[in-house]
């Protein structure tokens, strides 16, 4: 198989994070630059039509996009440790909390990224209004992921699952903003971005 990712982007590195906690590394990877456009050429979109990165190729030749998909794929091949639940009320709590860092952390930071940050005019047709509505959303749900974790050590329980993965890749890509949460006005998510350096899936190869 080989996996069509960059070293830049938050859904590749949930999956590139997904792997180092399973210990995968017989997944060849192919870079690709986003800030050169090696996303949108003629022959990449002929195996991800819609631009996305990362793509995983498949030993048939067929591809698989999302990182979503890829991780829960690369789960069912690579059950342990398990990270999208057991049971299916730990599934379904799982579900939930990954799709809300999903669309609530995540989405909101690469609005607020790609339409404010000078870099990204290169690649990006920037929409000005987008950039302050995304870092509102992004910091508002900062703070009830803080709220959250002052009862728990793990996004969506007592584990560590998919939805820790996609939160802190989110907290990684939001250095490109220079944010990061500190212990004054969010000691929970702080805390918990310790224990996820901690980790050694949490530190890039």
């Amino acid at each position: 198989m080989k996996l069509y990712t960059s070293d830049m982007a938050p859904n590749p590195e949930r999956v590139h994070m997904f792997m180092r906690e399973k210990g995968i590394t017989d997944i060849e990877k192919v870079a690709i630059n986003i800030m050169e456009g090696e996303h949108k050429t003629r022959e990449y979109r002929a195996k991800s039509p819609f631009a996305q990165i990362p793509a995983l190729e498949l030993d048939d030749g067929r591809i698989l996009t999302e990182s979503r998909a890829i991780c829960r794929y690369l789960e069912g091949l690579h059950p342990d440790p398990n990270l999208f639940g057991e049971t299916p009320e730990e599934t379904a709590f799982i579900e939930m909390w990954d799709r809300r860092v999903e669309f609530m952390f995540l989405l909101p930071l690469a609005w607020w990224i790609r339409h404010g940050h000078p870099a990204f005019t290169a690649i990006e047709k920037q929409i000005e209004e987008l950039a302050p509505r995304g870092e509102k959303t992004f910091r508002y749900f900062a703070k009830v992921l803080d709220k959250e974790l002052e009862s728990r050590d793990f996004i969506a329980g007592d584990r560590f699952t998919i939805a820790d993965i996609t939160a802190f890749a989110s907290m990684g890509f939001a250095r490109v903003a220079r944010w990061k949460p500190n212990a004054d006005d969010l000691p929970h998510l702080t805390a918990w971005r310790g224990r996820m350096l901690d980790r050694p899936s949490g530190q890039k190869a």
